[in-house]
């Protein structure tokens, strides 16, 4: 039976369904595996379905985006705003890693209520513990592969996950994490134990490897292929990105770093604080360094020459008061700063030089944040019916995913 959940309804069937999270899925890594003939089953999938670019959301961050997907709602309704934020109440930077930071109910649990079998596997612990809660209590299965061997019925809805998917635990900082994900979700599906699934990656390879790397093309064959189970199993698929990825570096491959915080205080005193919410406790993906920033000010009479004087910078492309944010990136305001700023395409923002270790970025930095990851592709396994087709013609966003997988 149908079921609504933050006022959208999702219609159910007996077939099985999979939302896949590609993350750091810029649609260049899949027109380039495709063209490689590394993602036969991808191909089918679009050739025979429907396969187009969607909007997430800003900040194009991870957990801002798997909330969107998983809740089928903007950050300005389930308020997470950053993987970090600076609390107003406190006036601590905190980690948005609890579900207590999220202001609605999940499409997950809302599915596991009208009865369906579900399953959300993620490779990163960070959005179990965000997204995965309620729903082991209504019978269904969370765990992530970093830390899959610590799953238990009590708390995860599975005593013996490395037993069903048949591999150890795989090493967060590798393609493995991912690629267990997708074989996890396909086991489950398979074995009829799971038939509403949402699978989460993470974006190691996509921070390390451009969409040509030989290693990255080897990466999108082994997704492909589980892929092709999920869909051999009946499943529909759909898959989808919670932010796409660029280079970051200057022609000698340096990172192209902003301090903002730095030069802000130089300029204005100290009377002020920026947060970089793409900080997470994998720093070796992206030194903490985005495309988007906070500003706080103590003093909110400065605004307007704080917003003119990063304005101006180069390598800045927009600077929004906490209102325009408001309304043209959809955040909540309480969980934002006095300006919410933007770097351009191959440019990322900081706080200060001290506050970033650049030395655990081999090879160049490869980050997103900001407007130039905000597109990403989302391919469908079935054909669009006609009320999905006025969707796709619109303004389709990443948290439609669910919405296509549930009524196509």
């Amino acid at each position: 039976m149908p079921f609504t959940i933050n006022h959208r309804t999702y219609a159910t069937s007996a077939h099985p369904i999979a939302v896949i999270c590609l993350d750091g899925c810029a649609d260049e890594y899949l027109s380039t595996a495709i063209a490689r003939g590394m993602m036969p089953r991808l191909a089918a999938m679009a050739r025979d379905g429907w396969r187009g670019m969607v909007r997430g959301a800003l900040p194009s961050f991870t957990n801002v985006n798997n909330t969107c997907i998983v809740t089928g709602v903007p950050p300005r309704v389930h308020g997470i705003c950053g993987n970090f934020f600076l609390n107003p109440e406190t006036g601590e930077e905190v980690m948005m890693n609890g579900p207590e930071y999220r202001r609605c109910g999940t499409i997950l649990t809302a599915a596991a209520d009208a009865g369906r079998k579900v399953a959300f596997i993620t490779a990163k612990e960070k959005l179990r513990t965000v997204l995965g809660d309620g729903v082991v209590e209504r019978g269904g299965i969370v765990f992530s592969s970093e830390k899959v061997d610590e799953a238990k019925m009590a708390t995860h809805g599975i005593d013996n996950a490395m037993e069903i998917i048949g591999k150890p635990r795989p090493e967060i900082y590798s393609g493995d994490a991912s690629i267990y994900v997708l074989e996890a979700g396909a086991a489950l599906a398979e074995q009829g134990v799971a038939d509403f699934l949402y699978l989460s990656t993470t974006d190691f390879m996509q921070h390390k490897f451009a969409p040509e790397a030989p290693e990255i093309l080897d990466f999108h064959a082994k997704i492909d292929a589980a892929i092709g189970r999920l869909l051999d199993a009946g499943c529909t698929v759909v898959l989808t990105a919670d932010h796409g990825m660029n280079a970051k570096n200057d022609a000698s491959g340096n990172p192209k770093v902003i301090f903002v915080e730095s030069l802000l205080r130089d300029k204005f005193g100290d009377n002020l604080r920026v947060i970089c919410p793409i900080t997470d406790p994998y720093v070796v993906h992206h030194g903490a360094l985005g495309s988007l920033v906070m500003v706080h000010l103590e003093d909110p009479s400065i605004r307007p020459q704080v917003a003119e004087y990063l304005f101006a910078m180069e390598g800045v492309t927009e600077v929004l008061t906490r209102e325009q944010a408001v309304d043209k990136l959809e955040l909540a305001p309480d969980r934002i700063g006095d300006l919410v700023v933007l770097s351009g395409r191959d440019w990322v923002l900081g706080k200060s030089p001290e506050h970033h270790d650049l030395s655990v970025l081999k090879g160049g930095l490869r980050s997103h944040g900001g407007r130039y990851e905000e597109m990403v592709p989302l391919v469908l396994s079935k054909p669009l019916t006609p009320e999905l087709r006025r969707l796709a013609e619109g303004d389709p966003r990443n948290f439609d995913a669910f919405y296509f997988a549930c009524n196509a």
